[in-house]
């Protein structure tokens, strides 16, 4: 599995793997311990994982999120961050820029900072392999 094969649904909590297209969308698994399914119609937003990222003030403008993801990995050396969605705004900011040193603030929201650790403590603890692949693949 890969960050191609996981998903998120605009409204929806939570982070989902992408079972099968379709005729109408596509099935999508809920990534914890129920696997619960559900179809997401063409109406639904559905944004892969492996096409999000967030906004920088560097040269690029952005950085993937797959990259932060693997930062907060090396960081935190695999473990779960300690923050929620009732985190303050100054703790989830001083986290962000622990791992993304020029985020820019004036176009990244404080719930955008909430879904990062939302996502990130759900890959951790339900698809651990997706940062051990990533690190046996990076150049020593």
């Amino acid at each position: 599995m890969n960050l191609q094969d996981i998903a998120t649904i605009s409204g929806k909590g939570g982070l989902f793997r992408i079972s099968k297209p379709t005729r109408t969308g596509v099935i999508l698994e809920t990534l914890d311990a129920q696997k619960s399914k559900i179809v997401a119609g063409a109406t639904s937003r559905v944004s892969i994982l492996k096409e999000i990222s967030i906004y920088t003030t560097s040269k690029e403008g952005s950085v993937l999120l797959e990259k932060v993801l693997m930062d907060i990995f090396t960081k935190y050396e695999g473990k779960t961050v300690e923050l929620s969605s009732k985190s303050s705004e100054k703790e989830l900011w001083d986290f962000v820029f622990g791992v993304i040193e020029d985020c820019d603030k004036s176009r990244v929201y404080t719930s955008d900072l909430k879904k990062l650790v939302s996502w990130y403590n759900i890959l951790v603890q339900y698809a651990p392999d997706l940062f051990v692949a990533k690190t046996e693949e990076a150049p020593a």
